[in-house]
């Protein structure tokens, strides 16, 4: 959800979002109703009846904790298929593999309302920038106790492409130590383009979830930036593999 577009152009930036005590003793009830009874409708009916979604590997999906979701990053709501269409219904019996996710504080947090919506739905506002040295450690807080979204792009990309990650991702990464599973979606360009307001209809979103990238190797290295964006770069090139693999099969299928 993190994204970097549609930035507030004036004035001053949102205060940091810190839930009351009423707040964070309602929401287990509250999240709960929003993540479960509210969410997954309007994700089934946007994705999977209004346009055609297919995934591929969902049994690789883990449900452990310390387990970091990295995806492509094409629409505004890209989370969503991933943490409501993929997760789904399991989340019910067990509502804490919800996964949370990063969301720009800007767009996201921008008033009382939306930050509480949004910290319903397990977001962890990032200051526009992206050099959130709290919003990296609070995303490994929460990050070695569940599981999580992010997407290492930091923007959404225009044309469907995928573009380089950014080294904060592999910060989180040498210090959680998580199991990383790449996700490669496409077609989210199309039903959210830049500048939409509304999904749109009739399109297809293919969701391919890869295995495990082992990352071990480069963390030997030692915590560094450098370190870093070497981990960043090889999942950016497995989410570019599994692009390509979503082309063929999309061929194999003659569309």
């Amino acid at each position: 959800m993190i994204d970097r577009e549609n930035t507030m152009r004036a004035g001053a930036p949102p205060a940091e979002y810190r839930p009351g005590a009423l707040t964070r003793l309602l929401t287990p009830f509250t999240r709960w109703i929003i993540t479960n009874l509210l969410a997954p409708p309007w994700v089934f009916l946007v994705f999977g009846l209004l346009n055609r979604t297919r995934v591929y590997g969902r049994r690789r999906l883990l449900r452990t904790p310390n387990t970091l979701i990295l995806a492509n990053h094409q629409s505004m709501i890209d989370s969503f298929p991933i943490a409501y269409y993929l997760y789904y219904p399991e989340t019910v019996l067990t509502p804490h593999v919800v996964p949370w996710n990063a969301a720009a504080q800007e767009n996201f947090f921008r008033s009382p309302f939306l930050a509480w919506v949004f910290y319903q739905f397990r977001c962890i506002p990032v200051r526009q920038g992206r050099r959130d040295l709290k919003a990296l450690n609070r995303s490994a807080r929460t990050l070695r106790a569940g599981t999580m979204i992010l997407f290492p792009e930091g923007t959404r990309s225009r044309d469907g492409t995928i573009g380089r990650g950014r080294p904060g991702v592999g910060m989180v990464i040498l210090q959680t130590n998580p199991r990383v599973i790449p996700v490669t979606i496409e077609g989210m360009d199309r039903i959210l383009p830049i500048g939409a307001r509304f999904p749109r209809i009739g399109k297809r979103l293919s969701i391919y979830v890869g295995r495990p990238i082992a990352y071990q190797d480069l963390a030997a290295n030692g915590r560094s930036r450098e370190t870093a964006q070497k981990i960043v770069d090889r999942v950016m090139d497995r989410l570019a593999f599994q692009r390509r693999v979503l082309a063929r099969l999309k061929r194999a299928r003659g569309r």
